[in-house]
């Protein structure tokens, strides 16, 4: 017999799964809400169950592998595909490695859009057909004794959001993709075409709009926080339009989008307040401490769009983040895989709020963001620690800070003879590291190095810490991890990860307000998010930019890469703004029609803005190794040259002191890495760059290679031999047609 398959997604079963809850309510009953009668949906329990599990397969899953990447996998920060073509990691993606190229013909597309056939968890389709059930159903339900019209629509309101979720995902890659409205029947041949852009943008917003109006008023608490709301709709709408109204889609730079996003966005503002939301802000403000505590909250304020996490450590509810465990160094039983790029570290801010001068650098960045003013403060290339933003010592870690968790993870079964540190009170991260031979100490690329305190080969001098759960911060968290169990150290963690957060909302509504011309009101916004890390008076960003609309913008963007560094957001403001080349090279893609060229902005975006395309850059690491004098060491914790030659070290920077104090702590520390020229304070350690970005077999520094048509993708091969029908986007290999994709995003 023939087998038949819907050929745009996959049909299957799903079990319940942990939904998004803060406490094991939602996740009771683990029974199969997918394989359902109608009749569910009379009772108010059933409906609910159902809804849930759309929550369950729906949000973005986050505890994926670095190396998986799909639809239902959104980028959440960590040195995945979308992270290693930033400026947050260094080592090439398949986005930017400009020695292989990604091709339909190679099988090297990723799978945005496909998914597994039969698999509804794994099928971006498969998921929206379960919407559509649930939504089908419940407008066709009648409020009686089991169900309330207000319990209907509360459930209805967050069905649509979770679709619009769903196409929003898809159109950020794809452009248009096809609509899907209905439960077809899985008949062979059936196939749904693919939409223009705009009328998948349309379907979206009127998805959202659905569920801001159905939500209403309605607040969730306890139990329920984590559940979407009206504000959540209307802040994903932003996001929505300002993606339409950026370069990617809009060429032309067609200002009645602009407006339409900033009249939109600045109007629902009040929606979204009302639901409670705002910058997490409860007066602490010391060395940025609000800004860390916001995302050690199990229900921030500023958590506009939550995936909830638990604590469970086995079966068909556990559901944790590994973010702590990851970016957590070895010898506190985490990963530490999460290394910041030197490219990163040297474009925060200073403490005035203003860029770095990099002029006497021989940096390629050093003239990024060129439009912007450059602060006074001297800035030392080898040492950048001395005077920064106040959320950059709370998103990265170096050798010689303190780091404090709760937790004795010497328990932990591969901790035998680690310290305690205090049960992790006291730690402090001592990461420098030592070679073995003096003929790796300089190069560049050797990887013969071993780090201080028993990290050795598991040891980087640089680390992130976004987003971490912070021992010292007075405001506490309200969600644990197990840094204490026996095989997960910091694995059965239970904080939350914040998709789209109040000050996100924010910055949306600067970019929209200086795209329609409101310049002085994007300030303001800016301002207001600098505010919350102790900012005062103009915050360190000039009122110039209210009279400069190029200038404006490079801060909107320059803000969003400091503000949401590590939050899986930086890949696609590069995207959208084309930030790459500019969006230079679009008449070089086969088949490019002439309204693919970018007219707006002057043809080029990087030399409007002022920033420096991403293409023809490397991107390094930043060491510090022993200095000379000390000799090398060996492969083992005992044989540190500074330990054996009985160095001590100085008190680490706390971030616990007063602002003014930090400042004398890192200048402290300085002197100890470098000395001061006398006996008594001699060099101790010494700044080393580190390769990241690969070389070629001959030793030839590589530079990232982001192509032009990787800015609207194309369909795998998996996709296209399942839908014959479906038209390939242009400038991408089209196997049933046997020549180029001719399906144009850009055409109304």
């Amino acid at each position: 017999m023939k087998s038949k398959k819907l050929s745009i997604f996959g049909l299957g079963v799903v079990s319940l799964l942990a939904f998004t809850a803060c406490s094991d309510k939602f996740l009771e009953d683990k029974k199969n809400f997918d394989n359902v009668t109608p009749d569910i949906y009379n009772y108010y329990e059933g409906a609910s169950a159902r809804v849930s599990d759309l929550y369950s397969w729906t949000l973005p899953n986050t505890t994926a592998a670095d190396n998986v990447i799909g639809w239902q996998y959104s980028s959440y920060g960590s040195a995945d595909k979308e992270g290693k073509s930033t400026e947050e990691y260094a080592g090439f993606s398949i986005f930017v490695d400009p020695q292989t190229p990604i091709s339909v013909s190679n099988s090297n597309v990723p799978d945005y859009f496909y998914g597994q056939l039969n698999n509804i968890q794994a099928s971006a389709y498969g998921r929206i057909r379960n919407i559509n059930d649930v939504i089908m159903n419940l407008e066709a339900v009648s409020p009686g004794d089991h169900i309330t019209q207000e319990q209907i629509n509360q459930l209805l309101g967050q069905a649509y959001f979770l679709r619009a979720w769903c196409y929003y995902r898809l159109v950020q890659w794809f452009g248009g993709v096809p609509i899907v409205k209905d439960m077809p029947e899985p008949v062979e041949g059936y196939s749904v075409p693919r939409s223009s852009t705009k009328d998948c943008i349309d379907f979206i917003i009127s998805d959202l709009d659905k569920s801001k109006q159905l939500l209403g008023n309605t607040v969730w608490t306890g139990n329920d926080f984590g559940r979407v709301t009206a504000g959540t709709a209307c802040a994903l709408k932003g996001r929505v339009l300002l993606l339409w109204a950026s370069p990617i889609f809009n060429r032309a730079n067609d200002q009645s989008r602009w407006t339409s996003a900033y009249e939109t966005m600045k109007n629902e503002l009040t929606t979204i307040n009302n639901c409670g939301y705002g910058l997490y802000q409860p007066t602490m403000n010391q060395n940025g401490e609000d800004f860390a505590a916001l995302f050690g909250q199990m229900s921030s304020s500023e958590a506009v769009f939550t995936i909830q996490y638990n604590t469970t450590q086995s079966g068909t509810g556990q559901k944790n983040n590994q973010w702590e465990r990851y970016i957590r160094p070895k010898n506190t039983s985490g990963n530490g895989t999460l290394h910041p790029s030197k490219m990163i570290i040297d474009l925060f801010p200073m403490k005035d709020g203003k860029l770095p001068n990099l002029a006497t650098t021989d940096l390629s960045y050093k003239t990024n963001y060129s439009k912007l003013a450059k602060s006074s403060l001297l800035y030392d290339e080898e040492f950048p620690m001395a005077n920064r933003d106040p959320r950059f010592y709370r998103t990265f870690a170096f050798p010689g800070v303190r780091w404090a968790y709760n937790g004795n993870s010497t328990l932990n079964q591969w901790m035998a003879g680690y310290p305690s540190y205090n049960s992790g009170r006291d730690y402090e991260l001592w990461s420098y590291v030592w070679y073995t031979k003096e003929s790796d100490a300089g190069d560049i690329e050797s990887g013969n190095q071993y780090a201080a305190d028993s990290l050795l080969s598991n040891g980087y001098s640089w680390y992130v810490r976004k987003r971490t759960i912070d021992a010292d911060i007075k405001n506490g968290a309200s969600y644990v991890y197990n840094a204490t169990d026996a095989n997960g150290g910091f694995a059965y963690c239970n904080a939350p990860y914040i998709e789209l957060r109040y000050a996100e909302v924010l910055l949306n509504l600067a970019e929209a307000a200086c795209g329609a011309g409101q310049m002085a009101e994007a300030v303001q916004y800016l301002r207001q998010i600098r505010q919350r890390v102790g900012y005062t008076g103009t915050c360190g960003i000039s009122d110039d930019l209210a009279g400069d609309q190029a200038a404006c913008m490079s801060a909107v963007l320059y803000e969003r890469m400091i503000e949401l560094a590590y939050e899986g957001k930086r890949f696609l403001d590069e995207r959208r703004w084309l930030l790459f080349d500019g969006g230079a090279e679009f008449s070089t893609i086969e088949g490019a029609p002439s309204h693919w060229t970018l007219t707006g902005w002057g043809g080029n975006t990087c030399t409007w803005l002022g920033i420096t395309p991403l293409n023809g850059q490397r991107r390094e690491y930043i060491e510090y190794r022993t200095a000379d004098s000390y000799g090398v060491g060996n492969t083992t914790a005992n044989s540190d040259p500074l330990v054996k030659a009985g160095v001590v070290r100085p008190a680490a920077v706390d971030l616990r002191a007063q602002d003014e104090l930090i400042v004398d702590q890192v200048d402290r520390l300085k002197v100890w890495y470098f000395g001061d020229g006398t006996a008594a304070n001699p060099a101790h350690l010494k700044y080393k760059v580190r390769k990241g970005d690969a070389y070629d077999s001959n030793k030839v520094p590589l530079t990232m290679k982001f192509l032009p048509r990787y800015y609207l993708f194309g369909f795998t091969q998996g996709s296209m031999n399942n839908n014959t029908a479906l038209p390939q986007t242009i400038g991408w290999e089209d196997t049933n047609a046997g020549g180029m994709g001719t399906f144009d995003p850009l055409a109304e």
